[in-house]
This record gives C-alpha cells, sequence and structure tokens, in this order.
C-alpha cells in the first residue's frame, strides 16, 4: 500500500473503469458521469456548494466565486477572522448517500439523519446534501436499501438545522419537472430561510426509470433536457413571470410566489464531469461544479477544458466554483484506520486514503493550490463520532492558522 504521510496507509485516488459507462460520450454527444458521486467503481461525491462572503487572500489560481461567496469560518470573538494560508476560502460539503445505520429501525431512521446533519454543522462543514435517487445504487448498498425521498428530507432537515446550506447530489433531470423542481427547492430556500441550493445533473440510473416507469432517453437527450431545465431554473429563479419554449420543456408566464429568500435564487450545482456537454452546461448555466475524486493531474486537464468552454460562451471561469469529492478516511492511527478501512465496500475501500489531519490537510491544499475550492466528505466514510470530530479538525486546519505539523 502507498502512503500519504508519516503515519497512515493509504491507496491513492485513482480512475477505475465503469459499470456504468454504457455509452461513449464521444460517440453519444454526451456524457457519462454519475454526479451522485459513483462514476466508475465508486467515486466520492463532493459537492455541494452554496453562498456567503469571507476575505480572502488573493490566489493565483484562487477562485472569485469562493473568495467572494463563501464565508471563512470566524475564530475568537468573531470580529478578527481566521488567518488562510492555502490561498482561498475552501468550501465542505457532508454528503449523505446512505440511510442505511446499523441497529436503527425505520421509525429511528430520520433521527438518526438528523443527528448525521447536526454533526456535520457543529463540526464546520458548510453544506448538507443527500443523494436524489429512488434506489440505492450500486458501489453503495444493495437497491432494496432504504432511500428516502430527497427533497421531503431536506425540507424536514431545514427545521432541524441553522447554518448549513441544504441541497442534493444531484437531482436526474428525468425525475422531475424542471418547473416544478425549481418550484419545490424555491420552497425549501424559502422553508431554510435562504440555505437551498439546486443540484442536477443528466441522470443515469436506467434501473430505477424502469421501475418507475420514467422515460430513460439516450444520453444525448438528456443533455438536451438538462440544458433547458437549467435555463427555466435560472428564469424562475430570478422573473417574475417567465416564459420558455423548448423542445422537451415548455412554461407560459409561470407564477413562482414565494420568491426565494436568496437573491438571484438558490445557486445552481451541476454535477458530473463530462467534457463535451455537461462542462459546457456548467460554464452557461452554473454557479458551482461537482467533479469526483481522482487523480489531480487529470482534474487539472478537466479544469483547463472547463477553462476552453467558459471562453467559449464568454463567462469568467473563476465565477464558478469547482468542487471534488475526496475519499479520505480519518483516523489518528494505523488501527482505527484499519478497522474503519474493513467497514468499507470493496468499491469504495479501493478508491480510498486513510490520513490523520495533518495529512489530510495537506492533500487538500493540493487541491486548493490547483484551483478547486470545494471538498465533500460521506456519510459512510465519516461512520463514528470520532471521524467526525477529526473531519472538524481537518477544516479548522485548512481555514485557520495552516496545515499542522
Amino acid at each position: 500500500m502507498g502512503r500519504i504521510g508519516p503515519g497512515l496507509a493509504s491507496v491513492p485516488l485513482q480512475d477505475h473503469p465503469g459499470r456504468h459507462d454504457r455509452e461513449d460520450p464521444d460517440r453519444a454527444h454526451g456524457d457519462d458521469e454519475r454526479p451522485d458521486g459513483i462514476a466508475g467503481g465508486v467515486r466520492v461525491a463532493v459537492e455541494g456548494l452554496e453562498d456567503e462572503d469571507g476575505a480572502v487572500q488573493e490566489h493565483d489560481q484562487g477562485n472569485t466565486y469562493a473568495r467572494e461567496r463563501f464565508p471563512v469560518h470566524r475564530q475568537g470573538n468573531g470580529r478578527s477572522p481566521a488567518p488562510i494560508v492555502l490561498g482561498m476560502a475552501a468550501f465542505f460539503g457532508f454528503h449523505m448517500p446512505t440511510f442505511t445505520f446499523r441497529g436503527v429501525s425505520n421509525d429511528r431512521l430520520f433521527d438518526r439523519v438528523v443527528e448525521n446533519a447536526k454533526a456535520a454543522e457543529r463540526a464546520g462543514f458548510d453544506l448538507v446534501t443527500v443523494m436524489d435517487h429512488l434506489y440505492q445504487i450500486r458501489g453503495i448498498g444493495p437497491e432494496t436499501e432504504p432511500m428516502m425521498e430527497a427533497y421531503t428530507t431536506l425540507s424536514a432537515l431545514a427545521t432541524q438545522t441553522s447554518r448549513v446550506k441544504l441541497g442534493t447530489l444531484v437531482t436526474g433531470v428525468t425525475y422531475r419537472n424542471p418547473a416544478l423542481l425549481a418550484k419545490m427547492v424555491t420552497t425549501l430556500d424559502v422553508i431554510s430561510k435562504g440555505r437551498a441550493i439546486l443540484g442536477v445533473g443528466a441522470a443515469w440510473n436506467e434501473d430505477e426509470h424502469r421501475g418507475y416507469g420514467f422515460e430513460f432517453p439516450p444520453i444525448a437527450r438528456r443533455m438536451d433536457r438538462l440544458d433547458e431545465a437549467l435555463t427555466i431554473a435560472r428564469l424562475m429563479f430570478t422573473e417574475e413571470r417567465p416564459s420558455f419554449e423548448g423542445k422537451y420543456y415548455r412554461i407560459d408566464r409561470a407564477v413562482n410566489v414565494p420568491r426565494p429568500i436568496q437573491p438571484g435564487g438558490p445557486k445552481i450545482l451541476v454535477g458530473g464531469g463530462g467534457e463535451r456537454r455537461t462542462l459546457r452546461l456548467l460554464a452557461q448555466h452554473g454557479d458551482i461544479g461537482h467533479w469526483f475524486g481522482g487523480n489531480l493531474e487529470d482534474l487539472k486537464r478537466k479544469k483547463q477544458v472547463f477553462e476552453q468552454h467558459c471562453e467559449a460562451v464568454n463567462r469568467d471561469p473563476s465565477e464558478v466554483l469547482l468542487t471534488v469529492g475526496l475519499t479520505l478516511v480519518l483516523a489518528e492511527n494505523e488501527k482505527d484506520a484499519r478497522a474503519l478501512m474493513e467497514g468499507l465496500s470493496p468499491e469504495r475501500r479501493a478508491m480510498a486514503q486513510t490520513a490523520n489531519v495533518a495529512e489530510a490537510a495537506e492533500v487538500i491544499g493540493k487541491y486548493l493550490d490547483a484551483g478547486f475550492g470545494g471538498f465533500t466528505f460521506n456519510n459512510n466514510v465519516l461512520q463514528t463520532p470520532e471521524s467526525m470530530g477529526l473531519a472538524g479538525e481537518v477544516i479548522k486546519a485548512v481555514r485557520g492558522s495552516g496545515v499542522p505539523a
């Protein structure tokens, strides 16, 4: 096994050939990404984002969106900003791809979800997300595992949390009419007092479409639908009585009242890293891009492709917050690391890195230096109060006095 630091063994992040990659994105003129974080074996969902504000020092590869819209957590009396030493304000998301908790019955299931969300908020995470799926997905567990409906769950979580943003990683465009989806996310924004984001992608899980009787068009048409849906969502968030006529969707002077709490509406997160279509749509429509854990050099190249799309549509790429899912298994020693790794599925274990606080902060620092501003941890990796506490220490290390020695 490889090592990322002085203490803990690790398996490097890498890309695995995906079971779901039935359609080549180049041939289909579409996308092969699974924005929930499982693309090619297991890639962790990272994403989530949102908006807020904090003063950060300039950085050559910094992200304007992150600097201007994401707050830095304060220390001490709250009046003096904590120093930022890694170049930009990092944004941290806590993702719940599983609702399976050992020994927890269905009538206590949501209680445990609330405990997870509150623990993430206390630890300093900025965003809490859930998957928007109808079945559990391969790589996480069997399809018969509990899977709560996303927006019902998020609305309930909004009443139990106070600071974290709330959203999905991510909603498949085929699951709901896009105007209704925009209405639902607007309602979540109202309930949460301005903490909603809209996470959306092209959808990929054919099995649940078949099971629920949803149409599952070819990838190229799903991407076309995603383009129209993103247009409609932005119109519904920003205009009083918008109209739109597309090939797949239309709205006619649609009413969306009450209006979103956030000025300009919830931020739009586009999930997936397909280079022909998804990154183009991110450049055109998105505030946040969610990509998956992988080789940093590969992600740098993908970032360059995204920047080329931005140039083509006259968009400043620094306006978009790029987030990355990292499978960091946090532990203080080899014994704890081994126990946590053994609790993961074989697919996820193959993608995991074990790290202590210093090592994790160092890994994140490399991504920050490359211009990535957001990082997501999953609840099937942060399985214990101890690991959640370590995640909080990582967040403080990255945002506070620097990477610990």
